[in-house]
Formats: structure tokens, sequence, C-alpha cells
């Protein structure tokens, strides 16, 4: 099992969590304008690399807050946890950012 450090509440159990998916998807700008292809790979085309992946996590049993985390796939080791809004942090792991 994970230990989460959130960034409110510190140091908890993966159970008090639910993964929200891949961070970093931003919308169409012009969603009118977008033709059914690009809507498809918006909604549907997630990444799935080996090694660290930046994802969504909810303190759902906790605080309720949203905050993004750099988790490798293959350890599961936590890379980084950083706040929504906020760019994906430099990593010297070779990730495919």
């Amino acid at each position: 099992m994970m230990r989460i450090e959130c960034p409110c509440c510190g140091l908890r159990s993966e159970d008090e969590f639910r993964c929200g998916g891949e961070s970093h998807i931003a919308r169409p700008a012009e969603p009118a304008s977008v033709d059914d292809e690009t809507w498809a790979a918006y909604l549907y085309l997630r990444e799935n690399p080996k090694g660290v992946h930046f994802e969504r996590w909810h303190h759902r049993y906790g605080c309720g807050q949203w905050f993004n985390v750099a988790r490798d796939l293959v350890s599961h080791e936590l890379v980084a946890v950083y706040p929504m809004g906020a760019g994906k942090p430099q990593l010297d792991r070779g990730e495919r950012a």
C-alpha cells in the first residue's frame, strides 16, 4: 500500500485518496471549432509511460483537496507532490514530460 503526502494533512494511507487520472490535460480552447478526432484524443487518449507519470489525486476522506503527484509507474514511488495549477516539476529521473 502506498503512503501519500497530502499537502494539507501530511502523510496518509492510500485508502483515503482517489486517483483522478492524468494531470495537465488542457481542454481545447475553441470547443466549437474542434473536429471529432481532436475531441476523441482529448477525452480518451492518455499517456501510459514506463516510468514517471503525472496524476491528479483527491483526498476524499481528509481535507477534500485536489493535488498533483508525479509517480513512478514501475516502482509506485511518489517522486513529487505539488499543488493544482502548478506546472510539471523538473525531475532528474528521465521521465517523459
